[in-house]
């Protein structure tokens, strides 16, 4: 009886230890840039060149926004966390946004400014699944 139990014990100790999720990988920039992209095109029908140069505006957004996290020193755990400097965030979102309104026309535009948001990834969610309050500026 006591083999018994100390066998099982092990294969549910062993099975314990296998069965560990992977630690989380943050998608890449070409994924998420294909994810972007597949989430606009749904929603908005563009042409090849409208494509390649939405494509490479939020090619360069997603780097300026890599190197912005880089400097603060914050990881790449899902979901990103917001950058410390708002500032700076927002001349990249603008520039960004400025290229893609030249590729647009003005009634796509309009759509992409709507759908703008649902492409940002998920804050950080409270034991409710509430959004959590942005944290105090440091001082």
């Amino acid at each position: 009886m006591k083999k018994q139990f100390l066998t099982l014990f092990a294969l549910l100790g062993f099975t314990a230890v296998i069965a560990q999720p992977e630690p989380f990988k943050p998608p890449s920039k070409e994924e998420r840039l294909k994810q972007v992209t597949e989430k606009i095109s749904k929603e908005i029908t563009l042409t090849a060149v409208q494509k390649t140069k939405l494509e490479a505006a939020y090619s360069e957004f997603f780097e300026g926004m890599e190197k912005l996290r880089a400097k603060e020193g914050k990881p790449a755990a899902p979901p990103p966390p917001p950058p410390v400097n708002r500032e700076a965030a927002k001349k990249l979102s603008a520039v960004r946004d400025a290229k893609i309104k030249t590729v647009l026309s003005e009634t796509q535009f309009r759509k992409y400014a709507a759908m703008e948001k649902s492409l940002r990834p998920p804050g950080p969610v409270n034991k409710e699944g509430k959004p959590m309050p942005p944290p105090a500026p440091k001082q």
